[in-house]
């Protein structure tokens, strides 16, 4: 087994780091403390091609591998969590649906502009009463053709609320999941494209959030919302499996947005013990704070194989859902408790915003809750473990 990274992928590393060392880290208290989206970060991002990592060039992305990505967004995420994860949604959630199971149509129409970082997608599957049970989705999709109702052509009709929607209210396409069969259950679930501006669909609020300041977190309202037939991901029906696919390779992004989180919380940490003198010596001396360290670092390094693993799964296009969820389930623990111990080490210094690790610790809370909390991804690992 070989753990070395490409070349290819060492330059991603390098390239990744060094833009957010320079364009990001500038900004991030800013970020956190305005609660402004980075448009500028972003557009630069899309300048590095960074926004389309995994789309193929002939979409207008870079053609990257999962584990490229993945690094990508491990490095942004090590500064700002809040970019690591708009990052991670754009692509995982909001362009990968698109390019997996979207016609060749739909992929010409909209991946180009897309990838190349032109305009954000979004998914749009959460509810307010749909969460860790995503088939309960009740926004329903009502086929409306032309010659016996007041519409011209073939139309799908949409009503219904989304809500923790990541870049749902500035997203220029969102993937929704919708009931068009009431009879069917989950089978009857569809994914739909949407496009901002169209009339009956509209934004609510944007959440004012615990940490992940600068990333849009919104409401979605659809009332009457009429989008043409051929917006339909897929065939009908085929909307549960097509988001349980794709969350099982956000999962993959999630965990590696943890892992720069603990990563950005590891180095802050070492930085600060061998700076900050107590008793006449640097706390770096002091065995309690060297076995905090020594933890961090080993479950760090241990999440990373994880993540990395799980993401060469898919590039070699074999089954890694019960991986998936491993990396993320451990990846987002390990910086939990990373993060902990990084704050520990500050004392009373790492409780207030003028030290990174109070941020970091915010942003990172998410990642045991998206793409499925910690206590789902036991169920899907236990699941497949149990061949259930």
């Amino acid at each position: 087994m070989d753990f070395e990274l490409n070349a290819e992928q060492q330059m991603m590393r390098k390239m990744v780091r060094d833009f957010a060392e320079k364009e990001i880290r500038p900004v991030t208290r800013e970020i956190d403390a305005t609660g402004q989206f980075p448009w500028e970060v972003i557009r630069k991002m899309a300048g590095l091609g960074l926004l389309g990592l995994p789309i193929p060039e002939q979409y207008g992305g870079s053609g990257a591998d999962t584990l490229s990505y993945a690094i990508a967004v491990e490095e942004v995420s090590r500064v700002s969590g809040s970019i690591g994860i708009t990052l991670a949604a754009h692509t995982s959630l909001g362009l990968y649906p698109l390019y997996r199971f979207g016609s060749e149509e739909q992929k010409q129409k909209y991946l180009p502009r897309l990838a190349s970082g032109q305009g954000l997608a979004a998914f749009g599957l959460t509810e307010p009463e749909a969460g860790s049970d995503a088939a309960a989705v009740k926004t329903s999709a009502t086929l409306a053709e032309g010659p016996g109702t007041s519409r011209d052509g073939d139309h799908w009709v949409i009503n219904g609320t989304k809500t923790f929607i990541t870049s749902g209210s500035i997203a220029d396409v969102v993937i929704i999941a919708a009931v068009t069969d009431k009879s069917a259950g989950a089978r009857g679930i569809s994914n739909i494209l949407v496009e901002k501006g169209t009339p009956g669909f509209r934004p609510g609020r944007d959440e004012d959030k615990m940490g992940l300041k600068g990333s849009v977190t919104s409401q979605l309202f659809f009332e009457d919302c009429c989008v043409p037939k051929e917006n339909l991901l897929g065939q009908p029906g085929e909307g549960y499996k097509q988001f349980l696919i794709t969350l099982d390779g956000g999962r993959i992004s999630i965990g590696a947005m943890a892992l720069g989180l603990a990563q950005g919380a590891l180095e802050a940490a070492v930085k600060y013990s061998k700076e900050r003198v107590q008793f006449g010596q640097p706390i770096a001396r002091f065995q309690a704070i060297q076995w905090m360290i020594a933890d961090m670092a080993t479950e760090i390094d241990a999440a990373r194989l994880m993540v990395y693993r799980a993401a060469q799964l898919k590039d070699k296009g074999a089954r890694f859902t019960k991986e998936a969820a491993m990396a993320k389930l451990f990846a987002s623990e390990a910086a939990e408790r990373a993060c902990f111990k990084a704050i520990q080490i500050h004392g009373g210094y790492g409780y207030v915003k003028e030290y990174d690790v109070e941020r970091i610790y915010r942003d990172n809370r998410l990642t045991t809750i998206g793409e499925g909390t910690s206590e789902i991804q036991r169920l899907v690992i236990a699941r497949q473990v149990l061949g259930e």
